[in-house]
């Protein structure tokens, strides 16, 4: 019945330490020590606590990425605002309201909150050199006779195209070519003269000599740069999308990194545009910047701006002489989005309902929003006699003003265009105008009032030659 009856019971046991090992055959092999022929096995880890600490890695880097880029632009758009309504004083390490800043007053250490500011600047000379008519004929004045003189292609070289072009402002490829005296109109064969030897130290204007004729039949015709090509196509209210390389002088200008008014490349250093954009809180040179190559509205890569000069004769209530000047802290890389306009010859000899073409970022339409891409219009030239009617504008246009549009409206430039180019193709894109002023927007018997370039070239001329 019970299985375990013939089994010794404990009291009845006697201990006894054995000497016999648990493998016998050991004792042929030696007696094996604890340890001695084994390595340690290391512990293992499952691949999925590898996972999930890579994971956890990764997030701690990608939350800490996050939050210093949150911090950068926060600290940007923070400075952005500061620097909007303050102007800093570096060296008396204070802030002062940006009305103080340009308002004739220093207020700062050192005038330092006046020393960079929009000039004016007021040319009471005539510039010795220009060109004219279509045919770009080269001309030096006669400053002892009040004359201009068509210079003979007597005599001229590589050299007095590059010493003829670097006065006039422009070093972009000039070249030049020859007009017989046949071809030319009778206004450009009243006076001659021929040039003396190359001196790329002296400009053309210093050394002449006066002549009745040609004896090489032929005058002197430059071309300064590779300005105002032609391109594919030949918002403005009423205008149509368009593409930056079509009209690649156009430029942004900007305050503070938004866009206030428009402009037009003249030479890589230098940007023309109107002068009313700097009026009130926007004289400080060092918040603006220029923005070239794109055709849709940003703020990046913007080029700092050197020196803003304004026509000194401007009045701000009549708007005549609205025209300035930029430079430039560096030149512009020039390529398909970034070339300069043509500035026009003198005597061009624009007629009434010659086309023209605007271009710019401003409102669509009146009381508007800017538009996010460059818009174009084409509009044609409005007589001055009739701009200046009493039905139309009456007085308040001057000489240094033409109108172009439409007088039943539709088409025009508005807010946000002004400063830009108005263009007239003659073989390549010249600038003809510059958006100055208006009543509303495509109003009827309204039209946009340009400066008229044709009238500034002296002070153009006068700005680049005497700052540069």
């Amino acid at each position: 019945m019970f299985r375990n009856n013939h089994l010794p019971t404990a009291n009845n046991l006697t201990a006894e330490e054995s000497t016999t090992p648990l493998n016998s055959r050991l004792k042929t092999q030696g007696v094996a020590k604890r340890g001695k022929y084994r390595k340690p096995m290391p512990a293992t880890k499952s691949q999925g606590n590898k996972c999930v600490l890579r994971k956890r890695v990764l997030i701690t880097i990608l939350c800490v990425v996050i939050i210093l880029g949150i911090l950068v632009v926060a600290g940007y758009l923070i400075a952005q605002l500061v620097r909007s309504k303050y102007f800093f004083c570096s060296k008396s390490l204070k802030f002062i309201p940006l009305e103080q800043a340009c308002n004739g007053k220093p207020d700062c250490a050192g005038d330092e909150d006046e020393s960079s500011c929009v000039s004016f600047f007021t040319s009471n000379m005539t510039f010795p050199v220009r060109l004219a008519s279509n045919l770009s004929v080269l001309q030096i004045y006669d400053g002892s006779e009040t004359q201009w003189r068509s210079v003979c292609a007597d005599g001229w070289t590589v050299e007095h195209t590059q010493t003829a072009c670097q006065q006039l402002g422009y070093t972009v490829n000039p070249s030049h070519s020859t007009i017989r005296l046949m071809d030319l109109s009778s206004d450009l064969k009243r006076a001659f003269c021929a040039v003396g030897p190359a001196d790329g130290r002296q400009p053309v204007s210093s050394s002449i000599s006066n002549q009745k004729t040609c004896s090489s039949g032929s005058v002197v015709s430059l071309s300064c740069s590779d300005c105002g090509p032609q391109t594919a196509e030949s918002r403005i209210v009423g205008g149509q999308s368009t593409n930056i390389e079509n009209w690649p002088w156009q430029v942004s200008l900007q305050q503070n990194g938004q866009h206030t008014c428009g402009g037009s490349v003249l030479s890589p250093l230098w940007i023309i545009t109107a002068a009313h954009c700097f009026t009130d809180s926007k004289n400080e040179v060092s918040r603006w910047s220029v923005v070239a190559g794109s055709t849709y509205m940003t703020s990046l890569g913007g080029y700092a701006v050197d020196k803003i000069i304004l026509n000194g004769n401007y009045d701000s209530t009549t708007n005549d002489y609205d025209m300035a000047m930029m430079k430039l802290t560096k030149p512009l890389s020039l390529k398909a989005t970034v070339k300069p306009v043509c500035l026009p010859p003198h005597g061009l000899g624009l007629t009434v309902g010659s086309l023209l073409v605007v271009t710019g970022w401003g409102h669509l339409q009146e009381n508007g929003q800017l538009s996010s891409d460059l818009q174009q219009a084409d509009i044609p030239l409005i007589g001055h006699d009739k701009c200046s009617s009493p039905t139309v504008y009456g007085v308040s246009i001057t000489r240094r003003m033409l109108c172009a549009g439409y007088l039943q409206g539709k088409v025009d430039a508005c807010q946000g265009d002004s400063g830009g180019p108005l263009v007239y193709l003659n073989e390549r894109w010249m600038l003809v105008g510059i958006v100055s002023w208006g009543v509303g927007c495509a109003r009827p018997d309204l039209p946009g009032v340009y400066t008229n370039v044709g009238q500034m070239l002296n002070w153009i001329y006068t700005v680049m030659e005497q700052t540069s």
